[in-house]
């Protein structure tokens, strides 16, 4: 297995699982039950996805899609040009 991003949040984490899942991918969680303890642990680098070796860099390639996505034209507000609204 290999740890191939750290996501902010849980939620974050919980859509990528299901991106990766929903593409073949067996995606793992790593720090989910340490986030109880934000406050006491420093919020950086708790929550970790991490893949099977062999599917690491396909998971890179989705994710990287994922980040750089942009709304497609006409489907954003005018009072929030650039956002996608999900």
């Amino acid at each position: 297995m290999q740890r191939i991003y750290e996501p902010e949040s849980l939620l974050e984490a919980e859509l990528l699982i299901g991106m990766l899942r929903s593409e073949g991918i067996k995606a793992h969680l790593s720090g989910r039950d340490l986030m109880g303890a934000v406050g006491e642990l420093p919020m950086q680098g708790l929550l970790g996805l991490a893949v099977p070796d062999a599917q690491a860099e396909y998971a890179r390639q989705l994710i990287a899609a994922y980040n750089g996505a942009q709304p497609l034209p006409g489907d954003e507000p005018e009072s929030l040009p650039g956002i996608l609204i999900c």
